[in-house]
């Protein structure tokens, strides 16, 4: 992990090192560390942070994809990260209850992969930057499926 700094982000920091469902543990380590930037920085920061993410996120999924020698290695969860704060970030302020709801639905459609996440994570198999930027994009649409989900059901006063 030490190796390469792309490396440290693309394994989100180890978490996606855990032996058991590491998308998870990475997703898990991103809401983390979203709660403890949430104390230092405001909305706009954030939103810069979480737009900064995408292409230095895109980089580093692509290098430590690369030094593995694998196009989608599990344990590359920096996209788990970015989408989780991009959801947490539009779904704010929501208490923690919301926030469990968001991290539940995030994980179903990122690990289950319905439509449309199935169609992203098929565009841009393969090697190299196209493939560093199928591994954040799919996670990318699964946030906007997540905001949809909790934006449908905020509307019908769900919740």
């Amino acid at each position: 992990m030490l190796r390469h700094p792309a490396h440290c982000l693309g394994l989100g920091f180890g978490s996606g090192l855990s032996p058991i469902a590491p998308g998870t543990a990475g997703t898990l380590w991103g809401w983390g560390v979203f709660v403890l930037l949430q104390q230092v920085l405001n909305a706009w920061q954030l939103g810069v942070l979480i737009a900064l993410s995408i292409p230095v996120g895109w980089w580093a999924c692509t290098v430590t994809a690369r030094n593995l020698g694998r196009d989608d290695p599990g344990c590359v969860v920096w996209d788990e990260v970015v989408g989780i704060w991009l959801v947490l970030w539009l779904l704010a302020p929501a208490g923690w209850q919301g926030q469990l709801l968001a991290f539940a639905l995030f994980r179903l459609f990122d690990a289950a992969k319905p439509q449309p996440v199935r169609w992203a994570d098929r565009c841009f198999k393969g090697s190299g930057w196209r493939g560093g930027w199928g591994i954040m994009f799919d996670d990318l649409v699964a946030a906007f499926c997540t905001l949809l989900v909790l934006a449908g059901g905020r509307h019908l006063g769900m919740w």
